[in-house]
């Protein structure tokens, strides 16, 4: 039976009530979708109810699903409605950097926003994104379009400019498709398209992060990755701030305090994060196609490294270009990482 036939029976079988047919269905289109459902929301959580949104909505409405389109894109335009009606229920969200300008490293940090204001970060390894295009007619690379510049990017959107953007760019859809999708005609996509293009150009980095990972061989990675590790374990601020570049930026959402070039780091990690008080451990993950760790404090009552924060290093020509720290344990939970890590 060909896959078209395999597809058909699922889907005839669906359509009777069958819930594991549609699991079966679905299932292969899933981690995908969660991925566009990113993309456009900039949080894993609210990827995912946006995701189960559209999946229950796909449910019930495939008595009305007729096979005009492939299954692919009807999935994609109910999950991408879905996510425009998120979007207009909430703020937009950013990076403290975009959020307001970088703080004088003798100020104590500021209280975290109390509001949900922050891009969160994005477990690629653990959803199966794959190398590549999506398509012939996709701009960008799947790794590439989890970035957190290219997610920061997309933010500053319109929200419907977003979506051609990813249809078009990330997906490969054509005009026509995408147009269907938001119930447009082609032509306005490809004007939405034009002026999506201009405003993210304009923030993105010259080199992708997937770029500058594969300037680098795997001898060259794991040299980055030791060499950061050691210096934040043994409290080595100019071991840290040596591995920036000059004007390198350290950030910690939701704390909306930021620091920018060496000096400010410096000051900053020494009188805090590395103040020699504190015992750190750390464990390599990878987090929007970038390198990416889990930060675990020594809790002195357990006698145990506890989760506190999960750190994106974006790289760049000369060095760390900024280290992205997302506060809290559950960042470090979404990513499979350990509950706690023990001494030794």
């Amino acid at each position: 039976m060909s896959l078209a036939g395999a597809e058909l029976e699922l889907l005839e079988a669906a359509r009777r009530g069958d819930e594991d047919a549609y699991a079966r269905l679905v299932g292969p289109h899933r981690a995908q979708l969660h991925a566009h459902c990113y993309r456009m929301l900039a949080s894993a959580p609210d990827a995912e109810d946006a995701l189960q949104e559209a999946l229950l909505g796909a449910w019930r409405g495939l008595p009305r699903f007729e096979g005009r389109s492939s299954l692919r894109s009807w999935l994609y335009t109910i999950a991408t409605n879905a996510c425009l009606k998120a979007i207009e229920r909430r703020p937009k969200l950013v990076l403290p950097i975009d959020y307001g300008p970088a703080t004088d490293p003798h100020d104590a940090p500021a209280e975290p926003l109390v509001e949900s204001v922050w891009i969160e970060p994005y477990p690629d390894d653990r959803l199966g994104l794959e190398d590549g295009l999506a398509g012939p007619e996709a701009r960008y690379e799947q790794r590439e379009s989890v970035e957190l510049a290219f997610i920061a990017a997309l933010q500053h959107l319109p929200a419907r400019q977003r979506a051609v953007l990813i249809l078009r760019d990330v997906l490969g859809f054509s005009a026509r498709e995408t147009a269907a999708t938001l119930e447009t005609s082609p032509p306005a996509v490809d004007s939405a398209l034009q002026r999506a293009h201009k405003a993210v150009d304009e923030r993105l980095p010259e080199r992708s992060q997937q770029a500058m990972l594969r300037s680098l061989d795997d001898q060259g990675l794991r040299e980055i990755v030791d060499r950061y590790v050691d210096a934040f374990e043994r409290n080595d601020v100019d071991a840290v701030v040596e591995m920036l570049a000059v004007d390198g930026a350290f950030t910690m959402p939701p704390v909306p305090t930021w620091y920018r070039g060496r000096e400010a780091v410096a000051e900053f990690l020494s009188g805090h994060v590395l103040a020699g008080d504190k015992r750190w451990r750390l464990i390599p993950a990878r987090a929007n196609g970038q390198l990416a760790f889990g930060n675990y404090r020594w809790d002195e009552a357990r006698s145990m490294f506890e989760p506190r924060s999960l750190s994106v290093l974006t790289l760049g020509q000369e060095g760390i270009a900024e280290i992205t720290t997302f506060i809290g344990p559950e960042m470090i939970r979404r990513f499979a990482l350990p509950d706690e890590v023990p001494s030794g």
